[in-house]
């Protein structure tokens, strides 16, 4: 039986006191346990709420290959991904991050490992203002940056992904799942890049990548959850949403 971990106050107090070094810009995000793609099929880990919306671009890794089309390019800061263990690559076992209530998922992943970046750009001098992706199973030195140009917008690391994580898939021993939205505040922190590294030992698991291109302040509201202000050098703020429903 699959467990699903609900964040308690204590928790969420934990969360807002995280030290965070990063930019002053402010990068909001959601995190849930995301949502299925296709009604009925449970085996291909977590997707945007947004995955069958308009004017979002969603991609993954089933068939085996580094994915990409004319918006979104993948490349890698070493040599091409190779499936072998410890390498980074394209996978599919135990380790691929989990269905919005745990399931098992069952299809292809990438998985990074150290010594070789994973490298999400926009094509044509197109900027993103939302960007979402699964995540799991989370483990020490994971870490995710989003970039405009050569400036670093912001920096998660696995300290700050594993307490907000809802999910803990049986299949990962305990270790958190769960589906990260990441959204534009304004023009400054609109991004261009998005690198995925794994620091020291592990691998970084991630899974059905969505994309929105645009500028500004990202302006179609994410599915109710708890919403975080990435704001200023050194600190972080919590606010609660209201529940919404997108007609």
């Amino acid at each position: 039986m699959f467990i699903k971990k609900a964040l308690t106050i204590a928790a969420l107090s934990a969360v807002a006191s995280v030290s965070y070094a990063g930019s002053a810009h402010a990068l909001g995000f959601t995190y849930n346990a995301g949502s299925f793609r296709t009604p009925g099929v449970t085996n291909e880990g977590a997707f945007s709420n947004n995955v069958n919306q308009q004017g979002y671009t969603t991609l993954d890794f089933n068939n085996g290959a580094v994915p990409g089309n004319d918006t979104v390019k993948y490349s890698f800061s070493s040599a091409a991904p190779l499936p072998t263990p410890g390498k980074t690559g394209i996978y599919s076992d135990q380790w691929a991050p989990s269905g919005v209530s745990g399931e098992e998922n069952k299809s292809n992943y990438l998985a990074v490992f150290e010594g070789n970046d994973a490298i999400i750009e926009a094509k044509g001098g197109k900027k993103f203002n939302y960007f979402g992706l699964n995540l799991g199973a989370l483990s020490g030195g994971n870490t995710l940056r989003f970039f405009d140009g050569a400036n670093l917008v912001k920096e998660l690391t696995y300290d700050i992904m594993t307490k907000l994580a809802p999910v803990a898939a049986t299949q990962h021993g305990g270790e958190k799942n769960g589906f990260f939205e990441f959204f534009s505040e304004g023009d400054n922190d609109n991004f261009d890049k998005i690198v995925l590294s794994q620091v020291g030992g592990g691998g970084f698991e991630t899974d059905n990548h969505t994309f929105r291109v645009g500028t500004g302040k990202y302006t179609s509201v994410p599915e109710p959850g708890i919403v975080l202000g990435l704001v200023g050098v050194g600190g972080m703020f919590l606010r609660k949403r209201k529940s919404q429903k997108t007609a």
